[in-house]
């Protein structure tokens, strides 16, 4: 079978260990291993031109599909119940059913895999798509090792440019995250960064610190108060109602006329649930339908005996809670099974496929490509290996680049 990479020899471990240092400091890439796993790769995942061209155009046309069916979504609260979301985002969702916040910049992250009937996705993260400090800092670092080829894009200057074109003169923009959280911060740092070369100033804030007046939002800090132009949101919508009821969280859903980016009706799409609607709404998905794997309620296949299944929660991130018989431990599998039977309509059951392996010699790696939409256009990418076929937090984040002529 012909692989849609080639294969590259990894750095030496002294270069490796230069790049890690590098990647830490200029990169903010503040996470560099898990426990005593090491998770910033020694090679890039080095895509041939028609490969990266590809997924480039199958992600900007997921892009236009989901982005068309978040909007039939808002307007469509009767099916919010069947997503899988917590009673409070239903509630807040409904209450602003049809009105969206004013929009920014939109970002999505499609999670791409090789397998031996071509690319396959397993997820899209079209609410806090993180991962943007690796696409596009550690890729420049990685790129300089290996001639012959170019970065796969430049995912945070996209955005960061896009965000910057939604405000006015001398724009100010809010960075809401989860301040307490090393590997939220180091995103939210970079970009800041990436703004701050086109001139706009950022305020890294918890989205306790924001406030709304006359649907405009403020910085509320104590060493501050002033409007922002835009904000920027890296604090997954579920979360969100953990939030006083002061700081007016359920702005993030609707009633803001501050631009946001993105919305917290992005936990539409984001749930893994989201497919199990297709066939309700007026939205066309043809892309989806092809790329993503057959997606059901957990309730509907016989998943305990069948272990041609995936058990994926609905609101799921970096691999948690996902269920692979044969791959996770028994352990963590009787966990999720008991999870499951509990609590069948917040989870999926998701058709297994074997993605392609990458590497002839040694224990080979199980890659993932991560392609960036910034309002609909394919913008970067980035990996991640893993070292059994399940991508969690101990996979390894890589550069993604593309040959500049491999012949194809």
């Amino acid at each position: 079978m012909t692989t849609p990479w080639l294969e590259v020899e990894p750095l030496e471990p002294e270069a490796h260990a230069q790049l890690r240092r590098r990647a830490i400091f200029d990169c903010c890439k503040w996470d560099p291993q898990v426990g005593d796993v090491g998770t910033v790769a020694d090679r890039p995942l080095v895509l041939t031109q028609a490969a990266w061209t590809e997924i480039s155009t199958l992600a900007s046309q997921l892009a236009a599909e989901v982005l068309a069916a978040e909007e039939e979504l808002s307007h469509r609260p009767e099916l919010h119940g069947d997503l899988g979301l917590p009673r409070a985002l239903v509630g807040a969702l409904g209450r602003g059913a049809g009105s969206r916040p004013a929009a920014a910049a939109r970002l999505v992250r499609f999670d791409f895999h090789h397998t031996d009937a071509g690319w396959r996705i397993s997820e899209a993260n079209t609410d806090v798509p993180g991962g943007m400090n690796e696409a596009s800092g550690l890729g420049s670092l990685m790129a300089a090792h290996y001639p012959h080829t170019a970065l796969a894009g430049d995912a945070a200057g996209v955005y960061a440019r896009a965000l910057a074109r939604r405000c006015g003169s001398r724009p100010h923009v809010a960075l809401a995250h989860a301040t307490a959280y090393t590997d939220d911060r180091q995103v939210m740092t970079y970009l800041s960064r990436r703004l701050s070369e086109l001139g706009v100033r950022t305020s890294l804030l918890s989205p306790a610190q924001l406030r709304w007046r006359n649907g405009c939002a403020y910085a509320e800090t104590d060493w501050t108060s002033e409007r922002v132009d835009a904000i920027a949101r890296f604090f997954p919508a579920e979360w969100l109602p953990n939030l006083p009821e002061s700081c007016g969280w359920t702005r993030f859903f609707h009633a803001s006329s501050s631009p946001l980016s993105n919305p917290a009706s992005a936990v539409l799409t984001q749930s893994k649930r989201f497919p199990l609607v297709w066939d309700r709404l007026r939205t066309q998905l043809p892309t989806w339908s092809r790329l993503l794997p057959e997606t059901r309620d957990p309730r509907d296949v016989p998943w305990q005996s069948d272990d041609g299944w995936v058990l994926k929660p609905a609101l799921g991130r970096v691999g948690e809670g996902v269920g692979v018989k044969g791959v996770v431990s028994p352990a963590e599998w009787r966990i999720i099974e008991r999870d499951v039977r509990r609590a069948p309509r917040h989870w999926v059951a998701q058709r297994r496929f074997v993605p392609t392996p990458l590497g002839t010699r040694g224990a080979p790696l199980h890659p993932s490509v991560g392609v960036y939409t910034v309002d609909g256009c394919a913008a970067g990418g980035y990996a991640r290996f893993a070292r059994r076929p399940l991508i969690d937090a101990q996979a390894m984040d890589a550069a993604v680049l593309v040959a500049v002529s491999d012949g194809t």
